[in-house]
């Protein structure tokens, strides 16, 4: 994933680069002389120039575990690649989190309770989020949407609770299957 940012920021910066020098021809062109150029063509232009390799050392992610501590209080120890959300993570693990919205941040089913340590140092949530999570059930001054927390080095070790219930709209109690 890295590499792939990497990659289109690089691409942004040719494109930039290239429509600088079509806007520098145009305006120094007639009108009846310009030429023909169209951003989608610059972009083109720019991905070929892009290396095709990959870097082993861009891809390798390290891999963290994390400790989910079920509303039974049973605890599931698991490992994950950075990068991996939470809930995939409980998903590809059999950890009973809901996850109803598939990851759109569009409900509140994979609510998790975090570790103040974790908490502080998570990015702030988005305002999508915090609406979702205002109908999370069970929320807490640290709850989080599952489908929104990345695995980080720095939550190696973490204990994260899953509330005793979630409010879904999917009114017979099925729960989405791991795909």
């Amino acid at each position: 994933m890295l590499y792939l940012l990497s990659r289109t920021a690089s691409a942004a910066k040719q494109c930039t680069r290239l429509t600088r020098n079509y806007s520098l021809v145009s305006s120094s062109s007639s009108a009846s002389t310009r030429p023909s150029v169209s951003m989608a063509a610059l972009l083109t232009a720019s991905l070929r120039q892009q290396p095709r390799g990959f870097s082993a050392s861009a891809l390798a992610m390290k891999d963290i575990t994390v400790t989910f501590i079920e509303p039974d209080g049973n605890e599931v120890e698991v490992t994950g690649e950075e990068g991996t959300n939470l809930m995939e993570l409980a998903h590809e693990n059999d950890v009973d989190l809901e996850g109803a919205c598939e990851g759109a941040c569009a409900c509140s089913t994979c609510h998790v309770i975090l570790d103040d340590k974790i908490f502080d140092e998570l990015p702030e949530p988005t305002d999508e989020e915090n609406d979702m999570l205002d109908l999370a059930f069970g929320l807490t001054d640290t709850s989080r949407l599952g489908c929104q927390v990345l695995l980080t080095p720095d939550m190696e070790g973490a204990r994260i609770r899953l509330p005793s219930a979630t409010r879904n709209f999917y009114v017979d109690g099925s729960k989405p299957a791991h795909h």
